[in-house]
């Protein structure tokens, strides 16, 4: 149900970002993104307890390849911490996920040429710890999930543009371990937002 209503929230956005007419074009181009934002986790557990996640940061970047007009290629590569706790109160441990993102975009036309809407779809391969509330670390599982993400972007220059993102990320639960065996499961799912930058070499 929780991974649904990401997507729900995911589609909605993006159904705000469309448009038509003209728009600035990134066909055969490679810029380069800076980002920082907050991520809105999903619940695990450890121990049999269920672990409530706090919001988290996450930042990074990647690189965008206009294909043509409206198709690009992209890869992003994202670090997220964050801390959690108990449903009765205490602390549950912190996390942390490398996100590796191979995907792609459809920007829209739009009667500005300097704001360029767009949605994106692709492949996540997503690399997590856990620190126990002892300070222990343990082994999580890598696992592949999907993201679908809306956002724009606003051209200052022809090689500069600040944008704007939400994503949701949707992957199966992953097992937390330890020496001892299975100590819980992390759950990767999550829905992110985030401000950044653009540069575009050509």
């Amino acid at each position: 149900m929780k991974k649904l209503l990401v997507l729900a929230c995911i589609a909605a956005t993006v159904s705000l970002t469309t448009g038509s007419a003209m728009a600035d074009s990134i066909k055969g181009r490679l810029g380069v993104t800076g980002k920082i934002g907050m991520l809105f986790p999903s619940d695990s557990d450890y121990n049999n307890l269920r672990i409530k996640p706090d919001v988290g940061f996450v930042g990074g970047g990647g690189l965008l390849y206009g294909i043509d007009d409206n198709f690009a290629a992209e890869i992003d590569i994202t670090r997220s911490e964050f801390g959690s706790e108990f449903p009765l109160g205490g602390n549950a441990g912190d996390f942390g996920v490398t996100n590796v993102s191979l995907g792609g975009q459809y920007r829209f036309a739009v009667t500005s040429n300097k704001l360029v809407p767009y949605v994106g779809l692709g492949l996540d391969i997503l690399f997590s710890d856990y620190d126990d509330p002892f300070g222990v670390s343990h082994d999580v599982d890598t696992t592949v999930g999907v993201h679908v993400s809306g956002g724009v972007d606003y051209f200052l220059y022809r090689h500069l543009a600040l944008m704007a993102e939400v994503k949701g990320v949707v992957a199966p639960e992953t097992d937390i371990k330890w020496p001892a065996g299975t100590s819980g499961h992390f759950d990767p799912t999550s829905i992110s937002g985030t401000v950044g930058v653009r540069f575009f070499f050509n």
